[in-house]
């Protein structure tokens, strides 16, 4: 969905207010909306919006090194708090450096305002120098993009753009403003009234909905909760620990939900998708009834989707009625905020708990309970004797603590992250689900210490990652903002690695880095980490793991970069392939469960 400045609330009959230009209306309006910092990098044609922050003394404004970090950092502040992030571009380039950072936020449902300068309103479409149509552009991954041309419309530009972020199914919510509209001045009234034709979000539930899903649950034998990253957006994880306990069915977390059920909870079986716990995984695959609440189908979980959960009926709660019905066809179809659907579901199970008998549950759990027993997750020591990053990772989460918060790349360290750091929390595990960009750990984990300074926030990092955004070090310790960098070093892009081993026969197509053990080491992650003016360790034995973690913990005046050297070979189990049905999964190379004993 995307428009000019005809769709801004009008702001032609205001009353007359203060003096200024656009761009400290810009500034003006975001200290209405409460919004505290910035992530932004300057440019020619956002001049006039940056001479005004220079004046500014409420917002925090972070110099980023380079426009993606500051839209990743803009992400993790908002997954990290709940609130919406802000950041700025210039034109053109500055812009189109942001569409990496803005698709990751429409496919993860992160909410986030994007302000981008523009040429001037007369060089539009000449080919103006550092012109981009970055309204165009982003057209398919906001929620909404503005262009702004007069500098009347700014504050209603900006005032629609917060709320469309924030309200709703999250997202990223583009305002592009034009030079001459920076500039030039208007009487400033501040009106947070925003009516935008066409938009009205659903957020109750139809009663008859969630009558017809409380009967499904009471004679549903074999039920599971499929829980998405929407319960964590919608601040739904105590309704949520309150509904499960009521049904006393299992629970699965997505990739994107880690957290969202605590994992110390005995009705948890942990994540399900490709890289899920076996239990986890056929739990969905063997169920009668999917408790489908904020997730999307998504292809990592379900796996060949005409053969996942083929005896489950549906039940499927989403805010957005677009992610209905769009891979699997849902036998009670929900549209509503999450909060609001497990609310009223927690009453409606609760009244029929009082006149009808629920079936009995004794026999699924024997079952998932067996499952636990047989496969519990875990990793098996390396034969090269390097680290196991299993172990590395699993140290960093025990020695840390729940209250900490994880920010990981993508890729193998990703999904480690994900299985053996335990989650007691939601808004803990920051990643790069949907997209799976590489690079976003460390400008996310910023974001995340600059919106909650009081947490140890630690970036769990690939050295491929690392070496995309790693420049944002510099803007850690120039603004003080100390970050813990784990990066599992297998000199490889690890990932793409396994799948060469399982599926290419080993052949090794141009992913080894020569970062880590025995290679090059270029670059030095130690010496660059120095260079940035970071604490920097290398670890290589499994006796230096505590301590580099303490130690690392125990600094708290600059960021620290631990290079942790592990094993090229280790791989990441239990893993379904892609296109393959979920009950094919491996818990091991050459290792599936004995279906037909069981």
């Amino acid at each position: 969905m995307t428009s000019e400045s005809s769709a801004i609330p009008p702001s032609s009959n205001a009353p007359r207010g203060e003096r200024m230009t656009g761009a400290r209306a810009v500034v003006r309006s975001l200290e209405a909306l409460g919004v505290t910092g910035v992530f932004g990098l300057p440019g020619g044609a956002v001049l006039p919006l940056y001479d005004t922050l220079m004046d500014d003394h409420t917002l925090r404004h972070v110099l980023v090194r380079h426009e993606q970090g500051g839209g990743h950092a803009a992400e993790g502040f908002a997954a990290a708090s709940g609130k919406v992030g802000v950041c700025i571009a210039t034109s053109g380039p500055g812009a189109t450096n942001l569409v990496t950072a803005i698709a990751d936020a429409y496919m993860d449902s992160v909410p986030l305002l994007a302000i981008t300068g523009q040429v001037f309103s007369h060089l539009m479409g000449t080919d103006a120098f550092q012109e981009a149509d970055i309204v165009g552009i982003t057209m398919p991954i906001t929620k909404h993009s503005f262009l702004v041309k007069r500098p009347e419309d700014v504050p209603g530009a900006i005032a629609a753009a917060y709320h469309l972020a924030s309200t709703g199914r999250p997202g990223p919510v583009l305002v592009d403003i034009t030079k001459d509209a920076q500039e030039g001045e208007f009487d400033f009234v501040w009106d947070p009234r925003v009516e935008l034709a066409g938009y009205r979000p659903i957020t109750k539930a139809n009663s008859k909905q969630i009558q017809a899903a409380a009967d499904l649950i009471a004679g549903a034998e074999r039920p599971v909760f499929y829980v998405g990253g929407g319960v964590v957006r919608a601040e739904a994880s105590e309704e949520l620990l309150q509904l499960a306990e009521l049904v006393g069915a299992p629970v699965v977390t997505t990739l994107m939900a880690r957290g969202a059920f605590p994992d110390s909870h005995p009705q948890h079986l942990g994540m399900p998708g490709m890289h899920g716990t076996v239990p986890a995984v056929l739990a969905l695959q063997e169920s009668d009834l999917l408790i489908t609440l904020g997730a999307r189908f998504d292809d990592r979980v379900t796996g060949k989707a005409a053969l996942f959960a083929p005896d489950a009926k549906i039940i499927h709660a989403d805010i957005d009625p677009a992610e209905i019905g769009k891979i699997r066809s849902a036998d009670v179809p929900i549209v509503g905020d999450a909060a609001d659907v497990i609310s009223d579901l927690i009453a409606a199970v609760s009244t029929a708990k009082l006149g009808r008998e629920f079936a009995d549950l004794s026999a699924w759990w024997d079952r998932l309970h067996l499952l636990q027993e047989r496969f519990p997750l875990g990793y098996r020591e390396t034969s090269d004797g390097l680290l196991s990053p299993q172990y590395v990772i699993q140290r960093i989460g025990e020695l840390t603590g729940p209250e900490g918060v994880y920010a990981s790349g993508v890729g193998q360290h990703q999904m480690w992250a994900a299985q053996f750091i335990k989650y007691e929390r939601p808004n803990a595990w920051l990643n790069s689900g949907g997209a799976g960009t590489m690079g976003y750990a460390v400008p996310a984990a910023m974001g995340a210490k600059v919106a909650e300074p009081e947490r140890t926030v630690w970036a769990i990092d690939g050295d491929g990652c690392f070496q995309m955004t790693n420049q944002e070090l510099a803007t850690c310790v120039v603004n003080r903002i100390p970050i813990k960098v784990a990066i599992i070093n297998n000199s490889s892009l690890g990932m793409v690695r396994q799948w060469q081993t399982l599926i290419y026969d080993g052949r090794y197509s141009h992913t080894e880095l020569d970062t880590g053990h025995g290679s090059q080491r270029v670059p030095d992650f130690v010496k660059l980490g120095e260079a940035y003016g970071c604490l920097s360790l290398r670890v290589e034995r499994e006796d230096q793991v505590d301590d580099a973690i303490r130690l690392a913990l125990e600094t708290d005046d600059r960021p620290v970069v631990i290079d942790f050297v592990v094993s090229a070979d280790a791989m990441v189990w239990p893993m379904v392939r892609q296109g393959t049905s979920n009950s094919d999964i491996q818990y091991a190379l050459e290792h599936s469960p004995e279906w037909g004993e069981e």
